[in-house]
């Protein structure tokens, strides 16, 4: 019955993704094009959204709570599709569970010193994440002559919730170059070490043009894959498919994921009272 011992080899527990709010969508768009049978369950903390700008305490009390829900779902691996609890709160999240748990700091600046030619490499993440210096360390162990330049850009988050991302939007521009045109010239790499970054990307590329933009989500979701495969986890059977949740209203989340995602997610979206978790 060779057909019974292929379904028995497979693994249809879903994978969970979270995220302070819409920013881990830039994983969660990679891992349906990468692992289209897949089933995911997605958490936005839309409720306490920008995390980037909280505490250190904050920060992790709101990362167990999110990896606790997640875990309620018999998940098969944890994506922390957030920069800013990538780089304060991973080990917490990782004590709490055998499960693999994928961060994004480590793909993230793996791939930017892979792609850099001079060595010069910009990081732009919440404040929480710059303070930490997680992408200037691990962007150092792997190339120690990397010059980089890091900058907290704390608008950015609040403009992609409320769907300023757009790259005519003249509210995104000035946030921008405010922030960013400091690397004129100084760089050919710019990590987007926050997941709600990429959504600007358009704005981003047209005031540092040539530069290689290194998009978090997209290498985390990469990363996640592999590790997958490595380990037998993948679902390769079937159609997959993403639930989505959230702690705030669905309605905002539901618009602005179905213009990034391209495709509705209407129907798909639950609000979750995560302060029980």
């Amino acid at each position: 019955m060779p057909g019974v011992l292929e379904d028995c080899l497979l693994d249809t527990r879903p994978i969970g993704v979270f995220d302070s709010g819409l920013g881990g969508l830039t994983a969660v768009k990679e891992l349906e094009r990468l692992i289209p049978n897949e089933n995911i369950i997605y958490f936005g903390d839309t409720g306490r959204v920008p995390y980037g700008t909280r505490g250190i305490n904050t920060i992790k009390k709101y990362a167990v709570s999110d990896m606790r829900f997640l875990l309620s779902f018999n998940v098969k691996a944890i994506i922390i599709a957030c920069g800013t609890v990538s780089s304060i709160a991973i080990d917490e999240v990782r004590r709490i569970t055998d499960l693999p748990v994928i961060g994004v700091v480590e793909p993230t600046a793996k791939t930017a010193v892979e792609v850099s030619k001079t060595g010069k490499i910009g990081v732009i993440a919440t404040s929480a994440t710059i303070s930490s210096g997680s992408f200037q360390k691990a962007i150092s162990k792997l190339n120690p002559d990397a010059e980089v330049i890091a900058r907290a850009c704390p608008l950015f988050v609040p403009l992609v919730e409320n769907g300023y991302f757009g790259r005519d939007c003249k509210l995104a521009q000035l946030a921008a170059h405010d922030y960013i045109d400091e690397f004129k010239g100084r760089i050919d790499t710019l990590i987007l070490g926050c997941t709600h970054y990429p959504l600007l990307r358009g704005v981003i590329e047209d005031i540092l043009p040539g530069v290689i933009l290194v998009d978090s989500g997209f290498e985390t979701a990469k990363t996640a894959v592999s590790l997958l495969s490595e380990q037998d986890l993948l679902n390769t059977s079937g159609k997959g498919s993403v639930h989505y949740y959230v702690s705030d209203q669905t309605s905002d989340f539901e618009r602005l994921a179905g213009i990034f995602l391209e495709h509705p997610v209407n129907g798909m979206v639950d609000t979750v009272d995560i302060e029980k978790y």
